[in-house]
């Protein structure tokens, strides 16, 4: 492999992993891991730069390269919103999904419990089942959702019961409004691809029900992301806020026709730097409850 070669190969698998999304996995397990143990261990470390980078190549890679010919119709595909592989790195990419997740994941699974490994496996699985043929979760609406959703939840859950926390009451609260939250983001994500995934014969609940009603879903399932965070004591109750903003993003596009869903998309831009902001918001409340 020439040296040009191998920048193209490592620069394919960078955008492949999507490095704005790297934060959106690996925050939430290191939240939930220092929160309940307040230790910075090896077992934090590994576990940060797993859910960090080789979770998001094995995610977003084997999603590109078994979505390259939809993505082909697809306008935005092509930069930080997704990448469109080149078909001669395709093997590439889920070689290097592969050997950068194994390591990690014989790790995390050695030093976990039964129950942390039965989270884990879920995780990996939900990861590999989202767009892996066959399987395709991607394409069978409502599933895709929660799949997506599974994603960016499992790393905390993960965390926690490695960590050996006490699932309370509050606590699952927490863990249901993140999940809405995650529903919601990938319904809404899917409605600007409606017209791309219909020309490419992909399903999802966006193409099923429609880009307007895919709206309405969205925005009532980070309503009650508000309100379930709204149950905690403070500062954990402040959160509830975090969920206005992006309730607000989706309202302009209530009465979306499906033929215009792409213009959705200016939406969907704005989520991708309201997460940054929300996970400041949320890092100052971790440390205000783990100072009291």
């Amino acid at each position: 492999m020439t040296a040009l070669r191998t920048t193209t190969v490592l620069k394919s698998l960078f955008v492949s992993s999507r490095p704005l999304s790297w934060v959106n996995t690996a925050f939430p397990f290191a939240a939930a891991y220092f929160v309940t143990t307040r230790e910075v261990d090896l077992l934090l470390v590994l576990g940060t730069i797993y859910f960090l980078i080789p979770y998001n190549l094995a995610m977003y890679g084997i999603n590109d390269v078994f979505d390259y010919e939809s993505d082909l119709h697809n306008p935005r595909k092509g930069g930080v919103e997704g990448a469109l592989l080149d078909p001669r790195v395709h093997r590439a990419t889920l070689v290097a999904a592969v050997a950068t997740n194994i390591p990690f994941l014989v790790y995390l699974f050695a030093v976990g419990s039964p129950v942390s490994a039965l989270v884990l496996a879920v995780s990996v699985f939900a990861v590999i089942a989202y767009s892996a043929p066959r399987l395709r979760f991607k394409e069978r609406p409502f599933l895709d959702s929660l799949t997506s959703s599974t994603h960016f939840v499992s790393p905390a859950v993960f965390g926690l019961v490695i960590a050996g926390a006490t699932f309370s009451p509050q606590l699952l609260a927490i863990l249901i409004a993140f999940f809405l939250w995650g529903i919601a983001s990938h319904a809404f994500g899917a409605v600007q691809d409606v017209v791309a995934d219909r020309e490419g014969g992909i399903a999802s609940t966006a193409t099923v029900i429609g880009a307007r009603a895919t709206v309405r879903l969205a925005f009532v399932a980070y309503v009650l992301a508000g309100i379930l965070l709204l149950t905690l004591g403070l500062p954990g109750a402040i959160a509830s806020v975090l969920a206005v903003p992006y309730a607000l993003s989706v309202l302009p596009f209530w009465s979306i026709a499906d033929a215009d869903a792409g213009s959705a998309n200016r939406g969907w831009k704005r989520f991708l730097w309201f997460n940054f902001v929300s996970g400041f918001v949320v890092t100052m409340l971790l440390i205000a409850w783990v100072s009291l």
